[in-house]
């Protein structure tokens, strides 16, 4: 008995072929890798196209490349950060960022229900504190913790330092602009901003001087002046939505979708940026003012302008509402405002008319000594409102 072994001729010469060519591929496709190693302009064009096919894959992508590359910091704020990291930095944030929202939402969603449940006796006693507010009181500056104040400007009995290349004088108080005093839009681009520990307000802190809770941080400083306005007769639109959290840089990126959206159903053109300053060099510092039997935390206004290059026509008209709101509160509370401040960032105050940031206190002052200030500034708005 014999083996015999039949060969398919063809179909050998067919599988050596396929051989010879997956060899001859491989052998070209290193040739092309080597080139590429060694060549960092080819190495670009690949990136970008990868990016392109990726912004067209998946259309999110496309929408994070285009904050990378147009994200404004107007605070002045240094990035340093590759692509990459700034890439994934985003990413992460905006998942974290979705889990805060949604966690705000339920929050509003249950405050919106307790607004509803208010009655019409909570209404009239917030009248009656609004009512109660002094004037012809005693004022008196009792900063414990004092940092020394600069201005290079005086109008009007109103010290300013001005940070900008723009003369500043009484000539700003000419400008025509309409301004309606009864529609109040208040928020924060730095919402976490918080105070110093009392044994009224304790609280866990989730950073320096900084904490998510909206009973404890800058947002609870707004509620009290949302309160005092309502009760004086003012429509108050008070948003206290996260801009600087889970990540800081981009707050005013953040803060400029927020305002924008708000003024799409309730225009308003006095539009306060509420935050606490953020001088860090000296964490006890405690502007502090006592009106009548009452201690204060000292407020200051900044004002923006376009000397950063950022379009800003409303500048000169939220410089001459600040002017006149601190003459007034020179009259009725001296000592409550410190020197304004003009800076060269815009800080999204090219939204109003009437727009600024007020800083209420420091990191040494008590939250009870901010919300404090909130009844005065809101006396303050009061009078502005009837007398102009």
């Amino acid at each position: 008995m014999f083996n015999v072994t039949i060969i398919n001729v063809k179909k050998s010469i067919r599988n050596i072929a396929i051989l010879l060519i997956v060899l001859t591929t491989l052998f070209f496709i290193t040739k092309i890798l080597t080139s590429i190693k060694s060549n960092k302009v080819l190495q670009t064009n690949i990136s970008v196209n990868l990016m392109k096919c990726l912004n067209v894959e998946i259309p999110a992508m496309e929408n994070t490349f285009e904050k990378v590359n147009t994200e404004i910091i107007e605070d002045g704020e240094e990035d340093e950060e590759s692509l990459l990291a700034k890439l994934l930095s985003i990413e992460l944030s905006q998942i974290q960022e979705k889990n805060v929202q949604e966690e705000t939402q339920v929050a509003e969603n249950t405050e919106q229900a307790q607004i509803q449940e208010q009655t019409q006796e909570q209404v009239q006693e917030q009248q009656s504190n609004s009512q109660e507010v002094q004037t012809n009181v005693a004022t008196e500056v009792v900063t414990q913790n004092p940092i020394s104040e600069s201005y290079n400007v005086e109008c009007n009995g109103v010290k300013i330092k001005n940070e900008t290349s723009f003369e500043i004088n009484s000539s700003i108080l000419e400008n025509q602009t309409q301004i309606n005093k009864n529609n109040v839009l208040i928020f924060h681009t730095h919402t976490c901003e918080s105070y110093t520990p009392s044994e009224q307000y304790q609280y866990q802190q989730t950073g320096n001087f900084r904490t998510t809770d909206l009973n404890f941080n800058v947002s609870r400083v707004g509620d009290e002046l949302t309160n005092y306005l309502q009760g004086f007769g003012f429509s108050v639109t008070h948003d206290k939505t996260y801009h600087d959290y889970p990540a800081y840089s981009g707050s005013y990126n953040r803060s400029l979708t927020t305002v924008q959206n708000a003024l799409k159903t309730t225009p308003s053109d006095i539009i306060i940026d509420l935050h606490r300053d953020a001088i860090g060099s000296k964490s006890n510092y405690d502007p502090s003012v006592k009106i009548g039997e009452d201690v204060a935390a000292q407020l200051m206004f900044v004002i923006g302008t376009n000397g950063g290059g950022l379009y800003h026509p409303n500048w000169q008209s939220n410089l001459k509402f600040a002017i006149e709101i601190q003459q007034k509160a020179n009259e009725m509370y001296p000592g409550l405002f410190k020197p304004i401040i003009v800076r060269n960032s815009r800080y999204n105050q090219h939204l109003g008319s009437a727009a600024c940031i007020i800083e209420v206190g420091a990191t040494g002052n008590t939250l009870e000594q901010c919300m404090t200030s909130m009844k005065y500034l809101a006396k303050v708005l009061d009078e502005y409102k009837k007398v102009n």
